[in-house]
């Protein structure tokens, strides 16, 4: 009689953990898809790795806000990325209104591209970040619908 009790016993923990864990993941993959368009995209060229991510943009939001890392080991990071950053929308450009983070220098550096809002939405977004070496912007893409 234990035997049987501790064999249901068994039986009745993994079939709960087996409907448990395709619970878990189908909740992990909607959440996971959910943040698809707001995932970091990385460059990694000439010595030099830069990281954006487009922070969330609700709505509401008067502005729009992208991490930018920036990281090296030869050289210094001298640029100026309010004035060598440009957000592309629907064929248009919009200029950042501030970067707020590290000043120019060093190896390694990290603030906020803050733009203002785009209304209506558009389906996607570039962030363009030329570096004093680059032959062509650094290009990183969102889609938001």
């Amino acid at each position: 009689m234990r035997k049987q009790l501790i064999g249901l016993a068994v039986a009745a923990i993994a079939a709960f953990s087996s409907i448990y864990d395709s619970g878990m993941a189908g909740i992990i993959a909607a959440s996971n898809a959910a943040e698809l368009g707001y995932a970091p995209q990385v460059s990694n060229e000439r010595e030099i790795k830069v990281t954006a991510t487009l922070q969330k943009t609700p709505s509401e939001a008067r502005t729009w806000d992208f991490e930018v890392v920036m990281e090296t080991h030869t050289k210094a990071l001298n640029d100026d990325l309010a004035k060598s950053s440009a957000l592309i929308a629907d064929g248009k450009q919009y200029l950042p209104l501030s970067w707020e983070g590290a000043p120019p220098g060093g190896h390694h550096r990290k603030g906020k591209l803050r733009f203002k809002a785009i209304a209506p939405p558009p389906a996607s977004v570039e962030l363009q970040i030329r570096l004093a070496e680059d032959p062509s912007p650094r290009s990183f893409k969102w889609l938001l619908k």
